[in-house]
């Protein structure tokens, strides 16, 4: 997935917080509203493809998917977590 080294790299394009790898219990959840279709994106935009990983902001407010092993750090795409 994502190097040790380049994850404190990274943050939120929004707010600059930091970033964290998601749970496994986490990722289980998103993948589980996705494929019920009842998860949009802060675009509004439903999600239909599944997530391999994710980084959590600091907050714990949303999530920024990782598909095929890289990060999609784009405001639009956050996953709300509430």
């Amino acid at each position: 997935m994502i190097p040790p080294d380049l994850l404190p790299l990274l943050c939120c394009p929004e707010t600059h917080q930091a970033l964290q790898l998601a749970t496994p219990e986490i990722i289980t959840r998103v993948n589980a509203s996705i494929a019920a279709s009842s998860l949009k994106n802060r675009a509004g935009q439903v999600v239909t493809a599944p997530i391999d990983g994710g980084l959590v902001r600091a907050d714990g407010k949303f999530i920024y998917p990782i598909r095929a092993n890289i990060p999609i750090l784009l405001k639009d795409e956050a996953l709300p977590l509430s």
